[in-house]
C-alpha cells in the first residue's frame, strides 16, 4: 500500500542513499523486510517484481495467441465474418457409401467396410422435411473417420414457402444442431432437381423457385453460424434423348452458394461406360463452375457385370480428376448391393488406390 506523503516525511526509517547496481541512487524504506522502495522516489523495480511481471506478460501473450489461432479458424483474414471449415479437395480421395438404415445402426456400414478392407470416408443419409439433424449418425461417422452427408428432401413441400421464410424455425433448429456438432458436415438440398421424378424437380417446380429456396437455406445456415457445412449441389446425369433430363444450368444458384457439385448416375446397361454416362454432365458443370465434383450417388446391378463397372467407375473418377464417388449399396430401382465375391474383390482391389484426403 502506498504511503501518504505527510506520513512518509514524519517517519525517518530510510537509508539516505543506495546504488541499485546501475549507478542510480534511490531511497530505501526499511519498514518491511526486504526494503521496498518508496513509490515517489523509485527509479527501478526490484528483480522479483520484474520476474513476476515477465511471467504474467508471457502468459498473456500465450493466451492471446491461442485466442487468435482459434478465431483464425473461423474468420477470413481481412474479412468481416466467419468462413467455412473447408474439406480437402484432393482428386481421387473420397470413397462414399449409402447403406439403408444406417441412421438407426452403423453395423451395415461396418460390414461393408470389413468386406472391402477400408472404411468409407463419406457416409450419407436422406432426411425427410421437418426431420431433425441425425446427430447420433453423424457422431458414428466421425468416430469411423468419415464425413456425414445429409441430403435434405423437401418432398411435397412448397419451395416458394421455403424461400419466403415460412420454414425458418425448422431450418434454424437444423442449422443450430449442425453448428453445435462442430465437425464438417456435407449438406445437400433437393438433389436431382433436373429430373422429373421428385416434387421439387423439373416439370413440377420452376427452376427459379428452386434457386431462391437453395439460396435462402444457405444464407440462413450461415447467418446461424453453421460454417462447418460443405454445400453439395447435386444433379442427375443429363439424358436428353430418352430420359428427358435437361442440362442443369437453370438450377445453378451461383458459386457463392455452392462448395461442391454432386452428380448422380447409374450403370443401367452392360454397354454403358463412365465417359458416355458422366462425361457430358461433367462438361456442362465445368461451363458453370470450377467447383470440385463428386459422383454423389452411383451403382451397377448384378446383371450388367458389377466387377467391370466397379473398375470402370474407379478409373473414370481418376481420369476426370473428380473427388471420388459414393456407392448406393441398397435395393432400389435395381439391386445395387455388392454381394458377389468377384464384385467385392474388385472393390477391395481398387479401393487401395484411393489416398486419404489431404495426404
Amino acid at each position: 500500500m502506498k504511503h501518504r506523503r505527510g506520513e512518509a516525511q514524519r517517519r525517518d526509517t530510510s537509508v539516505p542513499t543506495q546504488e541499485d547496481g546501475r549507478g542510480a541512487v534511490r531511497t530505501v524504506n526499511l519498514e518491511r523486510p526486504g526494503g521496498t522502495l518508496h513509490d515517489t522516489e523509485r527509479s527501478h523495480p526490484p528483480p522479483w517484481q520484474l520476474s513476476s511481471r515477465l511471467v504474467i506478460a508471457v502468459a498473456l501473450v500465450v493466451v492471446l495467441a491461442a485466442i487468435l489461432v482459434d478465431v483464425g479458424r473461423y474468420y477470413h483474414a481481412g474479412s468481416h465474418g466467419p468462413r467455412s471449415i473447408i474439406l480437402p479437395t484432393q482428386p481421387h480421395s473420397y470413397l462414399g457409401l449409402y447403406q439403408r438404415g444406417s441412421t438407426s445402426s452403423y453395423a451395415g456400414v461396418n460390414q461393408f467396410a470389413h468386406a472391402i478392407g477400408r472404411q468409407p470416408n463419406i457416409v450419407s443419409y436422406y432426411s425427410s422435411w421437418n426431420e431433425p439433424f441425425q446427430e447420433r449418425f453423424a457422431a458414428a461417422a466421425v468416430k469411423h473417420d468419415s464425413v456425414p452427408l445429409v441430403q435434405m428432401n423437401p418432398d411435397h413441400v412448397n419451395l416458394a414457402a421455403i424461400a419466403a421464410g415460412r420454414y425458418d424455425a425448422y431450418l434454424s433448429a437444423f442449422a443450430g444442431a449442425v453448428r453445435s456438432f462442430k465437425r464438417p458436415v456435407i449438406v445437400g438440398f433437393g438433389h436431382e432437381m433436373n429430373g422429373s421424378w421428385f416434387s421439387w424437380g423439373y416439370k413440377h417446380t420452376r427452376a427459379a423457385v428452386f434457386v431462391a429456396a437453395w439460396r435462402h437455406i444457405v444464407t440462413l445456415f450461415r447467418t446461424r453460424g453453421a460454417w462447418n457445412v460443405t454445400w453439395l449441389w447435386t444433379i442427375n446425369v443429363i439424358d436428353t434423348k430418352f430420359g428427358g433430363v435437361p442440362a442443369p444450368t437453370p438450377w445453378w444458384p451461383g458459386s457463392a452458394y455452392v462448395t461442391w457439385v454432386g452428380i448422380d448416375g447409374y450403370y443401367f446397361k452392360r454397354s454403358w461406360t463412365f465417359a458416355p454416362l458422366f462425361g457430358p454432365t461433367i462438361k456442362a458443370v465445368h461451363a458453370l463452375t470450377h467447383d470440385p465434383i463428386l459422383i454423389a450417388e452411383t451403382g451397377a446391378g448384378k446383371a450388367v457385370g458389377q466387377p467391370a463397372k466397379i473398375a470402370d467407375l474407379f478409373a473414370g473418377t481418376k481420369a476426370y480428376g473428380l473427388l471420388g464417388f459414393l456407392w448406393f449399396d441398397a435395393d432400389g430401382v435395381h439391386d445395387w448391393r455388392i454381394t458377389s465375391p468377384a464384385a467385392l474383390d474388385a472393390f477391395r482391389r481398387y479401393a487401395r488406390t484411393y489416398q486419404k484426403p489431404g495426404s
